[in-house]
Formats: C-alpha cells, sequence, structure tokens
C-alpha cells in the first residue's frame, strides 16, 4: 500500500510539476479551437462533451492496463510501479500531449504528416511505416487480450470473440464517431476506473 500511494503521489505532483513546466515550454493558447469545432464533418470530426472525451480517452490509453497492470504489480513488486509512472510522466504523457497538440495547430493532422511537414518527406514515409507496424501490433493486443479474458469467463473458443471483437472494430471505424464510439467507449472508460479502483475483483476474474 506505501508503494501504490507513493506512485499516486508522483503521478499526481508529475502533473502538476512537470505537466505545468511543459505546457509552459509548448504554449498553449487556450483560445484555439480543436478541429472537432473548426472542421465538422459529423464524421470524423464531431463536438462532444468533456466527459465524454476523458472517458474515451482514458478507455484508449489505459486500455486493458487496469487488470493486466494489476497481475503485472503483484509479479514484479515496485519495479512494475515505479516503471509505470515514471515511464507515464516522462515519456507517454509528454509524447501524447505533444502529439495531440501539434495536431490541434495543424487541423488534426497524424503523426506521419507532421513529421513530413517538419522534417521532411524520409521522415514521414518512415513514420507512416512504423505507424502500420505498430498499429498492427496494437489492434492485436486490443483484439487477443480481451478475446482472451471474454473466453476465460465465458468458457467459448477465444476465436469467436476474436471475430466478433474484428467486426466491431471495423464497424466502429466506419461510421461517425459519435454513434459507437462516442456513446459506448464513456461507458466503458467508467467501467474501466471502477476496475482501477478494484484491482482484487478483476485479478480474481482472470484467475
Amino acid at each position: 500500500m506505501t508503494w501504490f500511494l507513493l506512485c499516486v503521489g508522483l503521478l499526481i505532483g508529475g502533473y502538476f510539476i512537470y505537466g505545468a513546466f511543459v505546457e509552459k515550454v509548448f504554449g498553449i493558447n487556450t483560445q484555439r479551437q480543436t478541429p472537432a469545432f473548426t472542421q465538422t464533418d459529423g464524421v470524423d470530426y464531431v463536438p462532444m462533451s468533456k466527459g465524454k472525451v476523458y472517458l474515451i480517452q482514458l478507455l484508449n490509453i489505459a486500455g486493458v492496463g487496469s487488470i493486466f497492470g494489476s497481475i503485472l504489480g503483484a509479479l514484479y513488486g515496485p519495479a512494475a510501479m515505479l516503471w509505470i509512472v515514471f515511464g507515464c510522466i516522462f515519456a507517454g504523457a509528454v509524447h501524447d500531449y505533444f502529439s495531440g497538440m501539434l495536431s490541434v495547430r495543424n487541423n488534426g493532422q497524424s503523426v506521419p504528416n507532421l513529421a513530413g511537414k517538419y522534417l521532411g518527406k524520409n521522415a514521414k514515409h518512415f513514420m507512416n511505416l512504423f505507424a502500420i507496424i505498430l498499429l498492427l501490433l496494437v489492434g492485436v493486443v486490443f483484439i487477443s487480450a480481451p478475446a482472451g479474458l471474454l473466453s476465460k469467463l465465458t468458457g467459448y473458443d477465444a476465436a469467436i470473440f476474436v471475430g466478433v471483437i474484428f467486426c466491431y472494430y471495423l464497424i466502429a471505424t466506419i461510421v461517425p464517431i459519435d454513434k459507437i464510439i462516442g456513446r459506448f467507449y464513456p461507458f466503458f472508460g467508467a467501467l474501466l476506473v471502477f476496475m482501477s479502483v478494484e484491482p482484487n475483483h478483476c485479478i480474481n476474474a482472470v484467475i
């Protein structure tokens, strides 16, 4: 419990101290609107409430972390917690913040396009290839991990859930963002918050 409280304190301190430093270096403009407002098209750019956006981003970033994070913490002890905490503060959070803010300043452009604009065509091609490989790996994890968990909970073959989840991802990608992601992700995000404060239930469910 002491290590857990220490890590929570470090995350809070990182947000208010290091986060404020990063924000100052980047130089934000609070009056600048996001592409959801400046490029509203009813499909990819749709304004949503802050509550929904926060829960959706939480779900996108954390994913199955609240489940596997508890397991890794139990297996590897404090080292896993510190690795996650310092990684979040000095790497993950800064990367996501800068990527998001640069995208806002460039009409919602993706990282490969931003790399091409500031670093040249070779950098764009490299980032496109890197993004394809990374998204493929992430896609495999975000399909196989939930499928495996559902298989253990229900007793059905994991291949069935792989197919269902894959079809769901395809549909959620094609339809307007507020039709599926905007409606269901906030609910799943709220469940993720609940699971993160009830780690014992998550571990018992997996076991």
